[in-house]
C-alpha cells in the first residue's frame, strides 16, 4: 500500500467533497436539478482562484457543471462518472426560484412538509438521499485504497454528510457554497471533517 492515505497525520481513507462551481441558475437561486446547465463566467473564475486538495481518483456526477469543475480543478484526471450522483429531480419546480413559486400551492405544501414531500412530477427527497448514500458506499468500497474526490451537487453532499458525518447534523445544516466543500476522513462507516475547502 502506498503512502497515499497519509494526510496531516491521518492514515485512514481521505475523501474530498467539492460542490460544482456556480451556474446562472445558482446565482438566480433557482431549483436546478436535472437542467444540464454549464458553469457561468463567475463560477469558472471562482474555481480558478480557489485551492483544492490533491487526490488519486475523481468521481463525478455526469452533469456539465460537475464535469467542467473537474476539468478546471483536476485537468490531469479523467473522472469516473456515476449517474446516481445527479442532483435531485425537482419536477415542476425545476428552473424556478422561490419567488416564482410563491403562489404555487404545491410549493407551499412542499415547504409545509419540511421538504419531505415528493416534488410534483419529480423525485421523492428520501429516495434521492438513499440513492446518493448507496452510490457513495459503492464508490468508497470499490476504491478503498485510494484518496477520492467527489465533484458533485449540493444536495448530493448534504445527503452523504447527513447519513455518515459525525457529529450528526440535519440535512439542511450541510449546505455548502458552490466551489467549496470538505476534506474528510472516512473510517468504519463514519465521516469526520478534517478541513473545509
Amino acid at each position: 500500500m502506498r503512502n497515499r492515505h497519509i494526510y496531516k497525520g491521518y492514515t485512514d481513507m481521505i475523501v474530498n467533497f467539492i460542490r460544482h462551481g456556480k451556474t446562472v441558475g445558482n446565482i438566480e437561486k433557482r431549483y436546478i436539478g436535472r437542467t444540464d446547465e454549464p458553469l457561468c463566467a463567475e463560477g469558472i473564475a471562482e474555481i480558478k482562484n480557489n485551492k483544492y486538495p490533491s487526490c488519486d481518483i475523481v468521481i463525478s456526477s455526469p452533469m456539465k457543471r460537475c464535469i467542467q469543475t473537474v476539468d478546471i480543478i483536476y485537468p490531469d484526471k479523467k473522472p469516473i462518472i456515476y449517474d446516481d450522483l445527479c442532483e435531485c429531480d425537482f419536477g415542476d419546480f425545476e428552473s424556478n426560484n422561490y419567488i416564482e413559486l410563491s403562489e404555487n400551492p404545491d410549493y407551499q405544501k412542499w415547504i409545509d412538509s419540511n421538504g419531505k414531500n415528493t416534488f410534483p412530477n419529480g423525485e421523492n427527497p428520501q429516495n434521492f438521499r438513499k440513492r446518493c448514500t448507496e452510490i457513495f458506499l459503492k464508490a468508497v468500497r470499490r476504491y478503498s485504497s485510494e484518496n477520492l474526490t467527489f465533484v458533485v451537487h449540493g444536495g448530493t453532499i448534504m445527503s452523504v454528510m447527513e447519513k455518515f458525518a459525525v457529529p450528526k447534523r440535519d440535512y439542511y445544516d450541510w449546505q455548502v457554497k458552490n466551489g467549496h466543500g470538505f476534506v474528510t476522513e472516512y473510517s468504519d462507516g463514519k465521516i469526520t471533517i478534517l478541513e473545509e475547502i
